[in-house]
């Protein structure tokens, strides 16, 4: 890339409105090495602001850097790939074009991969030489031009080349790479992908989209799993290793023997321990009527130990009898030892090609508790409702113990969500450092009018006011609403349960009800999306759809060209008040303090749920659409504080009121077209 002025790295010739604000706020915060936080609404254009920021930063920084722009869909991946297509257009044939390349995960890459030994059978039928010039010539056509991975894929099944190896070798020569949060926030995945594409995380520059969702899916990522039956299975995994070394009857396989050996029976020791805790822990619910309880890590660590202690014992008493030679760890590096072992054992797969690999998850499991459990910041529950005894989920309290170390390490980085709200917020959750942080708040630039929001204040999906008459209330809010609007309406709610309460018996003529699945694939969703806009233009009956806060609809949709002309939001989802929710929440107060801890731990998190919601129908200038919140708790303090300054809400006491806004609002607001 040559040296460009900031502003020629946009995708577009004139900035829009607020654009400008960003890429020098995001560009300060880079210039220091540090962390920017931009809460930049939808219409703004913040992929083109921040691109253009971190592009400018990376062509003037010394050394070559590496932008990574990290999406938690793939579905994002092609706005990506199309806004640095419009910027190689605008700087021309005579510039230096920008190098992308578009990784997904090797499962939705490659059609057949060994766990075993991490080969795919991608290139099986071609010979080696035929391998090497097609892959020089794959790398030149990812290179060439921005290409969605989709693009990558057929082309690369064309000419008998994998198309995941051939985009991780092009990465070392590309501009930006577009890929998933995993890469850089799991440990055993970034390990693995940074090594192998030949990057240094202390030169990358990170533009982490939807950044929102960062905090729960760095700590959904380090959960861990431990249940006697998964004990058993590494178990016999061992055994299976150990048999193949046997077999081999290699001299040089006399230590590894006895090694694997000790694990064997620490295997063995440990599963008999934990079938007898697991008894216990559920016989205890079972007469307390609880549904979970919880473990303390320096429980589990105990147990471990009794199951070290046990060989050991066993191992002198054989000794005494007639000698042995047990390979026997000294105390301090025992566990180590163990977890080494467990990460490194290797057995078949079975017929269907798939073998999940209990020892290696058993080893996750012991490098996740040696690391935080001698802190508040792990939580462990065991509960009774998976198998015959339960099982022990490990949680991490804090996102910022993992993600905290990454942002100091990397030369710079951008975070930015709509809903990034407060920003201070997210940066305390993800351990990223006041001296290196930089925050900034950017205003829609959708004039309000044409998104009015109205809060009913006779309804709320508060547990202690629910009710057969406050679900009528709100079917009958619906009811007027939908009555009222010329299109398509959009419901979402806290939970599958709540809305199959209130959609699953709800009278609308006229109207098709569509009511999202667990189980939709992304081919439905896509014939959604055909059905939402042909009925938008009148050709079929409109649609009411259903969906929850948090899900595919809610979040991962862009209805683009006007598919929704309302959207309802019923009720609030804070969090269930279980063990973990409350563990979190003591967590959140003894790091943050009492008053943090509300907002951090329930009120933000999800009124930021439902302001991704609103955020659905208008995705260009033109687009107008209603919003209606069904929980008069939205204006109350607790809740109205998390909303972004600037919103406006209207009131109504009924559904005869939220209908005649309805009404006069579609009567005086029309979609512009554009021409």
């Amino acid at each position: 890339m040559g040296e460009k002025s900031t502003f020629q790295w946009l995708a577009h010739p004139k900035p829009r409105e607020g654009q400008i604000e960003m890429i020098e706020s995001c560009l300060e915060s880079l210039n220091k090495g540090g962390t920017h936080l931009a809460s930049a609404p939808t219409g703004i254009g913040k992929t083109a602001a921040a691109l253009a920021a971190a592009l400018e930063f990376a062509d003037s920084a010394s050394g070559s850097k590496t932008v990574v722009f990290l999406t938690p869909k793939q579905s994002q991946h092609q706005i990506v790939v199309d806004t640095v297509r419009k910027i190689n257009e605008r700087l021309g044939p005579q510039s230096a074009h920008i190098k992308l390349v578009d990784l997904i995960g090797r499962e939705s890459m490659c059609e057949n991969v060994d766990k075993l030994t991490g080969r795919c059978t991608c290139e099986q039928n071609i010979s080696e030489i035929s391998n090497s010039s097609r892959r020089d010539d794959i790398k030149k056509y990812i290179l060439q031009q921005p290409r969605h991975v989709g693009e990558t894929i057929e082309i690369c099944k064309t000419w008998g080349i994998c198309a995941w190896s051939a985009c991780r070798s092009s990465v070392k020569e590309c501009d930006i790479l577009v890929c998933d949060y995993n890469h850089l926030f799991i440990d055993e995945v970034r390990n693995a992908s940074l090594s192998s594409m030949k990057l240094e995380l202390e030169d990358l520059v990170l533009i982490v989209d939807e950044a929102h969702n960062l905090p729960s899916r760095v700590r959904m990522g380090m959960q861990r799993r431990l249940f006697p039956e998964m004990v058993r299975n590494a178990e016999s995994e061992v055994q299976e290793h150990l048999d193949n070394l046997v077999a081999r009857n290699s001299a040089s396989t006399t230590d590894s023997l006895r090694k694997r050996n000790w694990a064997l029976k620490v295997c063995k020791q440990f599963r008999r321990i934990l079938d007898k805790q697991f008894d216990e822990m559920s016989s205890k619910l079972l007469k307390s009527d609880d549904e979970e309880m919880l473990v303390s890590s320096n429980e589990v660590l105990k147990w471990i130990d009794e199951a070290f202690d046990k060989v050991e014992d066993l191992a002198k008493q054989s000794t005494l009898i007639k000698g042995n030679d047990n390979f026997i760890p000294s105390n301090k590096i025992r566990l180590e030892e163990l977890r080494k072992l467990l990460e490194s054992n290797e057995v078949e797969l079975d017929e269907e090609g798939n073998n999940e690999q209990f020892t290696h998850l058993l080893a996750h499991l012991i490098d996740v508790i040696v690391r935080f459990g001698s802190s508040t910041a792990i939580c462990l529950v065991y509960s009774n409702d998976f198998g015959k005894k339960g099982r022990i989920i490990t949680h991490l309290l804090d996102a910022g113990l993992v993600s905290g170390p990454i942002f100091d390490r990397v030369a710079g980085s951008i975070l930015m969500s709509g809903t990034l709200n407060p920003p201070n917020m997210y940066a305390d959750l993800l351990g990223i450092r006041k001296e290196i942080r930089g925050e900034s708040i950017h205003k829609s630039p959708f004039e309000k009018f044409k998104r009015p929001i109205v809060v009913a204040t006779d309804v709320t999906s508060k547990m202690t006011s629910r009710g057969y008459e406050n679900t009528l209330k709100i079917q009958k809010h619906i009811q007027s609403i939908v009555e009222n609007t010329p299109g398509n309406v959009a419901v979402f709610a806290p939970s599958y349960k709540i809305l199959g309460e209130i959609m699953n018996d709800i009278y609308l003529p006229k109207k098709k009800i569509e009511t999202e699945s667990r189980d939709w694939s992304k081919q439905d969703i896509s014939a959604l999306l055909v059905n939402l806009n042909e009925s938008k233009d009148g050709s079929r009956r409109s649609i009411v759809l259903g969906g929850v806060f948090g899900g595919r609809l809610s979040e991962g949709v862009d209805y683009a060209g006007g598919l929704l002309d309302t959207v309802i939001c019923i009720g609030i989802q804070n969090p269930r008040p279980n063990l973990l929710q409350k563990a979190y929440g003591s967590y959140i107060k003894e790091k943050f303090g009492q008053a943090n801890f509300w907002r951090y731990a329930n009120s933000q998190p999800a009124i930021n749920t439902i302001l991704q919601a609103m955020g659905r129908p208008i995705r260009a200038m033109g687009d107008r659409a209603l919003i209606v919140l069904l929980d008069k708790r939205n204006i109350e303090r607790t809740y109205s504080v998390c909303y972004p300054p600037d919103i406006r809400m209207n009131q109504v006491s009924d559904s005869e009121g939220s209908g005649r806004f309805a009404k006069r609002f579609f009567a005086k607001v029309h979609r512009d077209v554009e021409i």
